[in-house]
């Protein structure tokens, strides 16, 4: 059987606290006190921009759609944008924070709207965090936003290896009540896509799968799994 590739999203939304950190804690914790609310309501956000970098995989997009989220639980809002909007909206200053994904995939005109953000953002004060798969440095964008994305706090997410994939998958199955043999895991890790986010995914497509046949979570059923889908 061939390797099969499952590049899809997380079924519910990410959240920082649903992101298993492994080497990636110390971006974690500066995300979680950069996205927290102050003890006077304020979000406690600087307006030094924030940058992730690492490959793909590795949770960028996960922990800025997680900010995101909690900005939006706070009752704020922060302007989006990835290679995916061909049409950026103008600033807004009712913003709380601009939050940019895949900034290395951006053509000119998202990188025309990136620089507008980030130029209003430094006037208001508002905090930045940026994600591409490579430093800033490397970056081929224009001269001025690649410099103003490498200013501030950057940091490498690293993916995690085998036993920490374990651990997650391990971790999340026992929250739900399922049993997951170690021939099971050994199946998933090595005929599917390996990032988390996918793991995550085929874990849910299972879990469903295995409710709806009525059968155990086997090597067998996720065979049938895919045949049917």
């Amino acid at each position: 059987m061939k390797q099969i590739a499952l590049d899809i999203g997380l079924a519910s939304g990410p959240t920082l606290k649903s992101f298993f950190a492994g080497p990636n804690e110390a971006a974690l914790s500066h995300l979680a006190l950069w996205a927290a609310a102050s003890s006077s309501g304020a979000p406690a956000r600087s307006p030094v921009p924030s940058y992730l970098w690492g490959a793909e995989g590795s949770g960028k997009t996960h922990l800025l759609k997680a900010v995101q989220a909690a900005l939006r639980e706070q009752g704020a809002s922060a302007g989006w944008l990835d290679a995916g909007t061909l049409d950026p909206p103008e600033f807004s200053e009712h913003w709380s924070a601009i939050l940019l994904d895949d900034v290395h995939l951006y053509g000119a005109v998202q990188q025309q709207a990136a620089f507008n953000w980030f130029v209003n953002a430094q006037t208001h004060q508002l905090g930045v965090l940026a994600a591409g798969a490579m430093p800033p440095a490397d970056l081929s964008l224009r001269d001025d936003l690649r410099s103003r994305l490498g200013w501030g706090h950057v940091f490498q997410l690293h993916l995690l290896g085998e036993p920490e994939r374990r651990a997650v998958l391990r971790q999340v199955a026992d929250a739900r009540g399922l049993f997951l043999g170690d021939d099971v895991m050994d199946f998933m890790l090595t005929r599917f896509s390996r990032d988390l986010g996918s793991l995550m995914e085929l874990l849910d497509l299972i879990d469903g799968y295995a409710l709806q046949t009525k059968r155990a979570i086997t090597i067998p059923l996720i065979r049938s799994m895919m045949q049917d889908a």
